[in-house]
């Protein structure tokens, strides 16, 4: 996630992408899609999370904002009209799934692009704000189960018999927790073998370019716990927030999570199969707040179980990480059996943020429940609602999209590992839209 806009370009991609682009009405609208995207990204710091389109149409949206004096409700007004002028499939587009999915995907980010631009409006002229429910089915196309609190009942029960000690689950579970963070001084290095295996593992599955890489920040101040900067031209930057302690699984998750064969590996794979190969110039521009980003966060938190299924998680992090961390390995085993059941509470982060900001409950009160529900430090549940009140109903990207990504691989894998890798890079290097994962 991130808290600040950042647009970098990269002249060497933009010109392969407008020499490969032919002039056809769905390239004409994919370059408006993006102009607008840009566009209301003048009018909202956090919405254009990467680009590395031409240059001069980041300058022409700075220029144009002025010069126009273009208001949010002339922006949702410009992406109905994109969406009316969509061009109908002709038959041999409907022989391409791609191109059938590119409409699909231009549509639906166009809507979300007129859902942003009129909450926006909305909030400036101290309007309602959408439900968590409607606001997430406008930007996200996708609604979260809703659970009860007794959902998560039996999850708190079977961790009271797990964990040792006395006084509430949640108290003992962030003491025993203590025990593995990762020493700073050794957090660089706990985090670049897991990097080091991850990548092993992508590479051994997918065709990525020859000069893909990223570099990796270490800072303090923000909403979330890791980002991925894609740059272009196959370049990441991935930022890790040491505001908080790093506990030794989140090696692994991060690794994964924002590189392979997440963030960083989704970003490359739609740069080179699809704007450099058929020259969409859509995908030079990710707005945050759309239906782009289930996709994203989904297939970055599945990701981590594709790259290391079953026992080998385990293994490798007792084998290698728990001693690089100078942490004990042979508490390792009985660590991943209180993690996996943290990990069945994953939905509780999804109803605070609903309770939240549905208004039924206060910050100390979503604090106090993210702490009974979601097993988090007082620390950790307090930052949570800073990312709730900036990023809203985000939350669902990375625990629906995870599930949702997961049923779709692995209906089509048949319990073949060799076809989940196969289904899983296909979906990356697609406009797959979360409507179309059900």
């Amino acid at each position: 996630m991130k808290s600040v806009l950042v647009v970098l370009f990269v002249a060497a991609a933009a010109a392969l992408a407008a020499q490969a682009r032919p002039a056809t009405p769905m390239n004409d609208i994919a370059e408006r899609y993006v102009k607008l995207v840009l566009a209301l990204g003048q009018k909202d710091p956090d919405y254009v999370d990467a680009y590395y389109g031409p240059s001069d149409w980041k300058a022409e949206a700075e220029t144009d904002a002025i010069r126009l004096n273009l208001t949010l409700e002339g922006l949702a007004g410009m992406s109905a009209r994109l969406i009316n002028e969509l061009p109908p499939l002709s038959d041999a587009d409907r022989r391409d799934e791609l191109v059938v999915l590119r409409r699909e995907y231009l549509s639906r980010q166009l809507e979300a692009v007129q859902a942003r631009a009129r909450m926006l409006a909305n909030a400036r002229r101290g309007a309602p704000a959408m439900g968590f429910d409607e606001e997430s089915r406008a930007l996200y196309d996708a609604v979260a189960p809703t659970h009860p609190d007794s959902y998560f009942d039996a999850t708190l029960k079977e961790l009271d018999r797990a964990l040792p000690g006395e006084g509430t689950v949640a108290d003992r579970y962030n003491a025993y927790r203590r025990q593995f963070i990762v020493p700073a001084d050794r957090l660089a290095r706990v985090f670049d073998s897991a990097i080091g295996e991850a990548r092993r593992r992508t590479r051994a599955h997918v065709e990525l370019p020859a000069d893909e890489h990223f570099t990796v920040e270490y800072v303090t101040g923000k909403p979330w716990s890791g980002y991925n900067w894609y740059q272009g031209s196959f370049r990441s930057l991935i930022q890790v927030n040491t505001d908080l302690p790093v506990y030794i699984d989140r090696a692994i998750d991060l690794a994964a999570h924002e590189g392979y064969p997440g963030h960083h590996v989704y970003n490359a794979l739609l740069e080179q199969r699809l704007v450099r190969e058929r020259g969409w110039i859509e995908f030079t521009v990710y707005p945050l707040f759309s239906p782009q980003s289930l996709i994203a966060e989904g297939t970055a938190n599945y990701g981590i179980d594709v790259a290391f299924p079953g026992g080998e998680r385990l293994a490798f992090e007792r084998d290698v990480l728990f001693p690089l961390a100078g942490l004990d390995p042979a508490q390792a085993e009985a660590y991943a059996r209180v993690r996996a059941l943290t990990d069945q509470l994953a939905y509780a982060g999804n109803e605070a943020a609903r309770k939240y900001l549905n208004h039924e409950i206060d910050r100390a009160a979503a604090v106090s429940w993210l702490a009974r529900y979601a097993m988090m430090s007082p620390e950790a549940a307090e930052q949570r609602t800073r990312f709730f009140d900036t990023y809203r109903s985000y939350v669902i990207n990375y625990n629906l999209g995870k599930d949702l990504v997961k049923a779709f691989v692995e209906s089509r894998a048949g319990g073949s590992a060799a076809r989940r890798w196969d289904e899983f890079v296909r979906l990356l290097a697609s406009p797959r839209l979360p409507s179309g994962l059900r």
